[in-house]
């Protein structure tokens, strides 16, 4: 199955062909708010993480370290590559990072009240703006429609539970210690909801929530990670 027909059952995903495309894309009234240039990117990029040795946490990678790691012709394909991403993404204004992720900080505290990235959420911004991602090896990202999620702080046991953290009633200050705290951006599955890979090599730009947008903003999560998992190569911006 391609990429394309992998996303045709999302209507809120549109796939299209090239960077200059997903650049001149404009988010509409349409409901599409995830957009996706599948990629078979050529190189080992196994190789680029193995030789980038144990780590812990999240590694952030430069350009000049990709140029210094000594590999085979597979590996320096998938360096180069993921160079020319970084080049696609810079000259569109943008500054992007490249990370090794060995594992995510997680809330431990209360799972039901997790913001952390293996929760579903969507980003913010108080202008226009968009996430761009792309996972090169490991796990990637989750995507999920709005249609089969709901905003955490709409469920009723768990709007209590942050009342209580609140110390306070309903109204604008609530409000506004929701929106402080991230409640807000957090979802949970409806029943029947199907979350969707975006995959790896794909270069997705997806809606955020930012004052005036015309969509809604795309719901998404980082993978579930286990002891044992490889690490994630992911380009966000």
């Amino acid at each position: 199955m391609t990429a394309a027909n992998l996303y045709s059952g999302h209507p809120r995903v549109r796939t299209i062909n090239s960077f200059a495309e997903l650049v001149a894309a404009r988010w509409t009234d349409n409901g599409v708010n995830a957009l996706c240039w599948p990629r078979a990117l050529p190189g080992d990029f196994g190789e680029v993480v193995a030789r980038l040795g144990a780590g812990e946490g999240i590694v952030t990678l430069g350009e000049a370290r990709l140029r210094t790691l000594p590999l085979s012709a597979a590996g320096r394909a998938a360096a180069d590559a993921m160079r020319e991403d970084f080049r696609r993404l810079r000259e569109h204004g943008l500054d992007p990072a490249l990370n090794c992720i060995h594992g995510y900080p997680r809330d431990e505290a209360d799972r039901a009240l997790a913001t952390d990235v293996f929760s579903f959420h969507a980003d913010r911004a108080p202008f226009e703006a968009d996430t761009w991602l792309c996972t090169y090896h490991g796990a990637p990202s989750e995507g999920l429609a709005n249609e089969q999620a709901r905003r955490r702080t709409e469920v009723p046991e768990t709007r209590a539970v942050l009342l209580r953290l609140y110390g306070g009633a309903e109204g604008a200050g609530f409000e506004e210690f929701l929106r402080e705290n991230c409640h807000d951006l957090h979802y949970v599955l409806v029943e029947g909801a199907r979350p969707f890979a975006f995959g790896v090599g794909n270069l997705w730009r997806i809606a955020c929530d930012w004052p005036g947008s015309p969509v809604p903003p795309c719901i998404h999560r980082a993978p579930d990670t286990r002891p044992g998992d490889p690490p994630r190569l992911l380009l966000i911006s």
